[in-house]
């Protein structure tokens, strides 16, 4: 069965040792050159959505099985390793400041692949929207520093994305697949493996949260300044702050929901969300600044007046080869790492050979038709 989703991975410091991340590269090499030679480009893109076979992947390559380093450097090794062959895929991307090259990698690699520029715009669109509603419209408390855009010159494609949670030190990651997505905000991760779970959670993209998305829009298209009276600025108010005297209290007529601040740029676009008028919740969400603060706001609105629930659940569910770079489980063994890069080498020269062979044979059976 096909999952995409999420895993958590504690934040570890530092960057793979030259030595390993240069046979990482060769090793992504040949297992990716193997599976493309085996399965095709697509099957290589729908196993990279699959956290699972992501994270033994790494473990493979000889990465810390468990670090937040998982993810970067495993995808720093497949984008070297995919710049040296003509396979007919790519990646974009990468962490911090590569993660703000994405765009503009896709457009130069689409030229490259002949990709018409309607799709290299949907390609791009995918990968802003992607990354927009993991940092938005799953409000799990972890911020994306890094995105890799895989995609392949027929315009498939799969996002890998993590995030950080500075307060407890762990990062998450992302799956996204161009083969599981109908809406972007309905669901998108249809499989979620993770190791920590989140207490509570808003996820917008939930099934439970299809109503609530709805009124969002509703609420937008019939005109934000009638919330304004739903949300105020406050702070956190005892019950003695309304009382005369220590027997009499005077309890306000009304209290915002939470205390949210929507400051007047906030509101500026959720009026520019009511002109542009939205046709659905994935173009409301796709909006420029329309982030967090402002869907959590309405979502919370839309509970406050229509007592449409929002799922408060976080979205999550939850391999060693060579061993890994701090030495756990075992330390890697040069050796060894070295002797499987060359059994993969030899294999993909007698795959060459054996297809060789395979086509013509072929040809011989076209003559004697």
């Amino acid at each position: 069965m096909r999952r995409t989703g999420i895993v958590n991975l504690p934040l570890h410091g530092g960057k793979a040792p030259r030595w390993l991340f240069s046979r990482m590269v060769k090793l992504a090499s040949g297992i990716t050159l193997f599976l493309i030679s085996e399965f095709g480009k697509d099957e290589f893109i729908r196993r990279i959505t699959n956290p699972y076979w992501f994270q033994a992947l790494s473990c493979v390559l000889g990465f810390d099985w468990h670090s937040s380093g998982t993810t970067t450097t495993t995808c720093g090794a497949i984008k070297a390793a995919l710049q040296k062959t003509e396979c007919g895929i790519s990646v974009a991307g990468g962490k911090g400041k590569f993660a703000r090259q994405t765009l503009s990698e896709i457009e130069t690699t689409a030229e490259i692949f002949s990709i018409t520029t309607q799709k290299t715009e949907e390609l791009k669109y995918s990968s802003k929207l992607s990354a927009k509603v993991d940092n938005n419209c799953v409000q799990d408390g972890y911020q994306l520093y890094h995105h890799c855009f895989f995609f392949t010159e027929d315009g498939d494609w799969t996002v890998v994305q993590q995030g950080m949670n500075s307060s407890n030190r762990y990062a998450r990651r992302y799956h996204w697949s161009s083969e599981a997505i109908v809406s972007f905000v309905d669901e998108p991760h249809t499989g979620i493996a993770c190791d920590k779970v989140e207490k509570r959670v808003l996820d917008l993209t939930a099934k439970q949260s299809s109503e609530t998305r709805q009124i969002s829009l509703d609420l937008i298209k019939d005109n934000p300044k009638h919330l304004q009276k739903y949300l105020h600025s406050s702070e956190q108010r005892l019950i003695t702050d309304y009382s005369n005297v220590v027997e009499t209290f005077t309890l306000p007529s009304r209290h915002p929901i939470l205390p949210i601040d929507l400051n007047k740029k906030d509101w500026e676009v959720l009026q520019t969300a009511y002109n542009i008028q939205p046709k659905n919740y994935e173009e409301l969400v796709a909006i420029r600044g329309m982030g967090a603060k402002k869907l959590r706001a309405l979502a919370l609105i839309s509970d406050l007046i229509f007592g449409t629930k929002a799922s408060w659940k976080d979205p999550v569910k939850y391999s060693f080869a060579h061993g890994g770079k701090d030495g756990y489980p075992y330390p890697v063994d040069k050796e060894v790492y070295d002797h499987s890069i060359q059994v993969l080498k030899d294999a993909l020269d007698n795959l060459a050979n054996d297809k060789e062979k395979h086509f013509a044979i072929k040809r011989l059976e076209s003559f004697l038709k």
